[in-house]
This record gives structure tokens, sequence and C-alpha cells, in this order.
């Protein structure tokens, strides 16, 4: 976020007063907010949620429904909950689409927390009957998982010093199982805990991961998650690129007042939730969610579909030195690799998602990459890639190799990847390498340098992302390694023309 956040320059700001003096362009809550009371606590307090669950929820709140207003708590950063504060947490969603910005207020968010300074007020208001549901936007790394087994990384530091001192934890899964042991000690109903991050299973995983810390901690309070607290799998989607100076300027010419904070989205949203809430929920299908008995084929097409394609474009477009995804589907190669990907590679993978004609669904979504008002960046979509490539392209590619046949352009994607851990694109510009495992892949970079094949080798041995099973597999291995010399030897526009020369 650049430094313009944190400054109105004088400008008037966006506020509850000020509501009534927008243009009549601008959807503005069409409720009387003072009426609200919360229901929802939201762990992960970035763009995501502010243009996705809580959008839907602002309109369950047009329907005339009061007690879900929503507490927004950040785990690190005050810098959003102070843009938000002054502003009555009222914030612009900004979609764009065909040339033309639309405008809206959303009202949904009623307070905004960080628990490095306010760990006791998130922890009482979590206590609070009133809060029926936890929902989270962490992102997957957010969760300190073990990226190889799915479960918790008992040695993350984090975890370790929740351990240590679990009444004040750091970690997501320290501060549920803090907050569902007080519930239980106040003798007030268990909460939903509804995940909302790119994580294949996402509510089982989580689950499994906060019942083994709270097991670590205290068995008995382990078997009580286990037994008692309901985890709703979901898929999210929509397009949300990290907001710019150029964006908040638009927002203040669209408004006539300033948003220290506003979200960019495209139009498309999509939320598909399992009904599983023992103390009640938004009509969220009001508003257009989907509910239904099991979310897995939707989460797995989009985590592969969208997801998976998105990393594929991020790592040759950063080589290449493209910065956005609508640049990228502006070449003459890559949206070709993209399809080739969908048709070979992923599509064969998915179970039937019902009512959905999947080839039709990757169609639709070569039209939202290609959407230019969404300055989704390349460097954003590459970051945590260590965590992201074993749902998004590995599992497919292990899926493929257990049906006895071959993913044909995960390789490649694999290859861009590794290609991209050299911290520079062909141009000689360098990026910086965000990832958890960044350490690590540094390492791996200083003893090996640009040697293809020790490249591969000690990358593969790397089990929190590499699957053993497609790791010892000869010919995958070939292939990344193929596509890895070519990519240094050649660069990413001839790799690519003699890739899709190929069948």
């Amino acid at each position: 976020m650049s430094n313009s956040a944190d400054r109105t320059d004088g400008a008037q700001r966006l506020c509850m007063a000020g509501l009534g003096a927008l243009p009549a362009a601008v959807r503005r809550p069409r409720y009387d907010r003072t009426a609200i009371s919360a229901g929802i606590l939201h762990i992960g307090l970035g763009a995501f949620c502010r243009g996705h669950l809580a959008t839907y929820t602002d309109e369950v709140l047009e329907t005339g429904a009061r007690d879900w207003g929503i507490v927004g708590v950040d785990l690190l950063s005050p810098a959003i909950r102070d843009a938000l504060k002054p502003q009555d947490c009222l914030y612009t969603v900004l979609t764009r689409e065909n040339g033309e910005d639309h405008l809206r207020v959303v009202g949904s968010m009623i307070d905004a927390m960080v628990t490095s300074d306010q760990l006791r007020d998130v922890l009482a208001l979590a206590v609070n009957p009133d809060i029926r549901i936890i929902t989270l936007t962490v992102t997957e790394k957010g969760y300190c998982q073990d990226a190889a087994t799915g479960t918790l990384d008992e040695n993350h530091p984090m975890i370790r010093a929740d351990l240590a001192d679990p009444t004040a934890p750091r970690s997501v899964p320290g501060l549920l199982t803090e907050a569902i042991r007080l519930r239980r000690e106040a003798g007030v109903a268990p909460f939903t805990v509804l995940v909302c991050d790119n994580l294949a299973e996402n509510g089982i995983k989580v689950r499994r991961i906060v019942t083994r810390f709270a097991t670590l901690r205290d068995p008995d309070l382990g078997h009580f998650i286990e037994d008692t607290i309901s985890f709703p799998c979901t898929m999210v989607d929509r397009i949300t690129p990290a907001t710019q100076d150029a964006d908040r300027e638009a927002v203040a010419r669209g408004l006539g007042v300033t948003d220290a904070w506003p979200v960019v989205c495209e139009p498309f949203r999509q939320w598909v939730i399992e009904d599983r809430f023992p103390l009640g929920r938004p009509s969220w299908e009001a508003a257009g969610a989907i509910m239904v008995e099991d979310v897995h084929p939707f989460e797995l097409m989009k985590l592969r579909c969208l997801n998976g394609a998105h990393s594929t474009l991020a790592y040759l477009s950063v080589v290449s030195g493209i910065e956005t995804i609508a640049d990228a589907m502006a070449d003459p190669l890559l949206p070709k690799v993209i399809r080739r990907l969908w048709d070979q590679d992923l599509i064969p993978t998915l179970p039937p998602v019902p009512g959905t004609d999947v080839v039709a669904y990757t169609a639709a979504l070569e039209g939202r990459f290609r959407n230019p008002g969404v300055r989704h960046k390349t460097i954003q979509i590459s970051s945590d890639g260590s965590q992201k490539l074993p749902p998004r392209l590995l599992e497919p590619a292990l899926d493929r190799l257990k049906a006895g046949s071959r993913a044909k352009v995960v390789p490649l994607a694999v290859a861009a990847w590794i290609r991209f851990l050299l911290g520079k694109d062909e141009k000689g510009v360098s990026y910086t390498i965000a990832d958890p495992l960044s350490a690590r892949l540094a390492q791996v970079v200083a003893d090996c340098g640009a040697d293809a094949g020790r490249l591969v080798d000690a990358l593969f041995a790397i089990e929190d992302i590499f699957f053993p099973e497609l790791a010892a597999d000869a010919e995958f291995r070939a292939d990344v390694l193929g596509h890895l010399r070519s990519l240094l030897e050649r660069g990413v526009r001839t790799t690519l023309e003699d890739f899709l020369k190929t069948a």
C-alpha cells in the first residue's frame, strides 16, 4: 500500500454524514447502519473480503436483516483499520469493465480492529453470543500449515510461540483456539468457522489444523473442537488486485470525497457455501450465493482452472517483464498456453460440477483475464508459490499420473516458477521473491546458480512443495528440466513457440 492511504491532504473523507451528498450514480447502503449489530467477526482485513463477502452481506442487510454486521480484524498491521475508522468503516468498491467505472459504498463492516494492540477486545467480541460466525481470509500461508501434509506446521515460529503462551495468540490457529476456549468457558454456544481462502477442502483442512493445535495445548479442548465446531467448506471467486494510488484518485473523482482504502474488483463474483451453520447465518443466497451440501466440485474447478492458470501466467509473465494479467492475455502466445493447460491438464482431472459447463467456465475466465480495467499484477500473483503450486498445479499433475496419463503444460509452469526464483527477468530487472519459504528457496538458488539440473534436483527434494510420487516420476522430471533449460538458454518467447508446435 502506498503511504498516500495515510494522507487526506485536507480533503473531505468518505463518512456517514456525507453519504447523502454523494453523486446519484454511486450506490450506497440502503439501510439504517445505526440499527445494525455485529454477527460476524472477520479475520483478515484485506481487499478480498471487502470486495467479496462484505458485499454479499451488504445486500443481505438491504433485505431487512439487522444482526449480521461485520467487525473486521487484522492480525498484523493497523494500516487498514486506521484508514477505515475515520470513514465510519465505510469504503468504496470500484468495479471496472469495458472502460467503465462503477462505484459502490459498502456499509456492512461496522468496526475494524487489529490484534496487535486490541487482542483482548477481539477475544471479548469472539465470546459475545451475538457473534455466530467467524470468517477468514488470511491466504494459504496464514494457517501455519505444513504444505506437504496439509496439517499444522508444529515447528512454525508463531505456533511454537502460541503454545508457549496460548492466552496471547498471534497465529490464526492460536487465535481461534483461544476464542473457542473462552467461549466454552463462558457457556456460550460455539460459533461457525467459515474459511474463505483458496485452499482445497478449506474447511476440512483448517478444522484439522485448529484441532491439532488445540490438542497440543489441551487434549480435551481438541476433542471439543473436533466434536462441536462447524467448519463448512466454501468456494470464493472475485479478482481483487491490490489498490493503487491511481485507483484512489479515480474513486475521489467519482465520489467527490476521498476514500483512503477503496477496493478494485472485476464485476464477476461467486460464492459457493456448504450450508452448515448451527447458530444461523445471513441469507446470502438472497445476494446470489449458492448454498450446497458439497462444495468440493466447485472448489476444485476454481482452484485449478482460475488459480492454476493465474499462477502459470504469473511466472511466465514476470520472467518476460509483463506487468499484468490483462497484458499477458494480449500476448500472442500466452493465451494459447493457458487454453492448452485447461484442456489437457486441468479439466480432465475435475469431477462433474453441478449445473456448470466447465469448458464454458474456462472460456468465461479468459474474458475475465482480458479485462484491462482490472490491473492484476503478475508479481502479486507470483507470491507464495511454494504454497500455491501444490493445490493449483502439482495435484492435477499427480492426478493425471495416477490415471495413467501425463500433464503436458504443468511441467512448463513448474519450470517457469523455477526460472522465476532466480530473481531477475530477461531484461535483468530484479524483483522480490515473496514466499514463506523464501530463505530456503534463496539458498537453493545460491547453491545451484543457473544450473538447471541442480535446481530441479534440489527443489524436487523439498517435500513441503513436491509430492514424492510426482518428484520421483522420471518423465515429469525430464519435462520440467527440458523446459527449464530452454527458458534459461533461449528465453520465454522461443520456449513457448516451440512448445506450441508440439501436440
